[in-house]
């Protein structure tokens, strides 16, 4: 039997252990009504916050310093007296595609070590059903000494935070929530719904929300490997997928995806969540896995589509080089986390090209240390056989086709896989 759970929301003190994408805007916005915490393993990050900056660009300076609730700690026993300890670290996928769960995991057992009796867990972070329960209590009851749902609590509400996107903000983004006994999940349904002007969807389990998150940018990653695989195929009959696409948009009920890399912290990752919990049950996916395994073959497509034109051009010699336009994994954003630009950069790399790799909004430090990657601060005019617009940063729209092509030589292949340009204006594009 589990111990009767009593909180009040009006005397909660929140801790938020992470503050990346997810867990600063959701500490910011918790700041402004209750008592929070936000905890990083990463000083510099905090230094960072704590001086009304932040290298992520989803909060404003001004939010960070006049949020009067909030304030920032790098020691996690400065969380020992918060009553809600809400997790928002970093789920990815190994070199093998499969589950990292080790951020998770240190985190579990950080707040192991100073969870008090009555608090409550919440996680954010994506996981396949099960994981909170068979992975992360197990870790917090063995350090702490204490009882699952008798002597602490836990909840899940999956972020659907979109990183770089102004519109859609954690406060305008209905969210799930759930809790591990009624009384609990009608308490974070509650904590979630004093912030989210959208609203709340309860589940009736924590299984239940887990499932919910990482079925929403599985089916999306599917939608657009057949979008991609259309393109594949619309490419050999000589037809402008584009120009098809619009066509079949004109039925009311054709779904507006499209072509493209796709990479990022949540569709190229969450659906290898999935499939790992499907394969240790017995089940081996078709469908998803096949989508994964197409998407994450584009870069090395868009490469090899480059090199064809370049070939027919006359262009493509053993001195020949081209720029990259774009390496974070969406547009106006500085999120290089599973960018798959890189997969183009390799290929090319592979065939012997020399590449330039140009990003406005990347951090240059971050390119180095994660992927090698040396970025330049400014293409030379007229230096390149083929260039490739790769994300579509408002400062690349701002060129246009023409400023583009001012980096190029006279003959220089365009190719644009985002579709940014006019098709007239490119020599190709996905």
């Amino acid at each position: 039997m589990s111990k009767a759970f009593n909180m009040e929301l009006n005397s909660t003190q929140i801790g938020v252990v992470g503050l990346g994408y997810v867990g600063l805007p959701l500490a910011v916005e918790f700041g402004k009504r209750y008592p929070t915490i936000g905890f990083d393993i990463n000083s510099a990050r905090i230094a960072e916050l704590r001086a009304g900056r932040d290298s992520s660009l989803e909060v404003e300076p001004a939010e960070l310093l006049e949020t009067t609730g909030l304030r920032f700690a790098d020691r996690i026993d400065e969380l020992a007296d918060c009553q809600v300890l809400i997790v928002t670290v970093p789920t990815p996928v190994n070199e093998h595609k499969q589950p990292d769960l080790r951020p998770l995991e240190s985190a579990s057992r950080a707040l192991g070590g100073v969870i008090r009796p009555g608090a409550v867990v919440i996680f954010e972070s994506t996981v396949y059903p099960g994981a909170t329960e068979e992975i992360c209590i197990p870790i917090i009851e063995a350090v702490s000494g204490l009882q699952y749902n008798q002597d602490f609590f836990a909840g899940y509400s999956p972020e659907r935070i979109n990183p770089g996107d102004k519109e859609h903000r954690l406060t305008t983004i209905k969210k799930i929530t759930s809790g591990s006994t009624p009384e609990v999940a009608a308490f974070v349904d509650a904590l979630y719904r004093s912030i989210i002007t959208a609203g709340t969807h309860l589940a009736s389990s924590i299984r239940v929300a887990e499932a919910a998150k990482v079925i929403e940018n599985t089916q999306r990653d599917v939608n657009i490997a057949l979008i991609n695989e259309l393109a594949l195929i619309f490419n050999r009959l000589g037809l402008d997928t584009q120009e098809v696409l619009e066509a079949a948009g004109s039925k009311w009920n054709f779904l507006p995806f499209r072509p493209g890399l796709v990479g990022g912290h949540c569709i190229g990752v969450d659906p290898y969540y999935l499939t790992h919990k499907a394969q240790e049950i017995g089940y081996h996916p078709e469908i998803i896995l096949a989508g994964r395994r197409l998407n994450d073959s584009m870069g090395a497509y868009v490469a090899r589509e480059v090199i064809k034109l370049m070939t027919r051009r006359g262009c493509l010699s053993q001195d020949a080089r081209i720029l990259i336009l774009g390496l974070t994994f969406k547009e106006n954003c500085p999120d290089l986390r599973n960018t798959r630009v890189v997969d183009i950069l390799a290929e090319f790399r592979d065939y012997g090209i020399a590449c330039d790799l140009h990003d406005p909004w990347a951090n240059p430090a971050e390119a180095r240390a994660e992927y090698g990657i040396d970025l330049i601060e400014q293409p030379t005019a007229g230096a390149y056989d083929a260039i490739v617009l790769a994300v579509a940063h408002r400062q690349f729209a701002a060129l246009g086709a023409q400023g583009i092509r001012a980096f190029g030589k006279a003959d220089a292949v365009l190719y644009d896989v985002k579709q940014l340009l006019p098709r007239e204006a490119v020599d190709g594009r996905l």
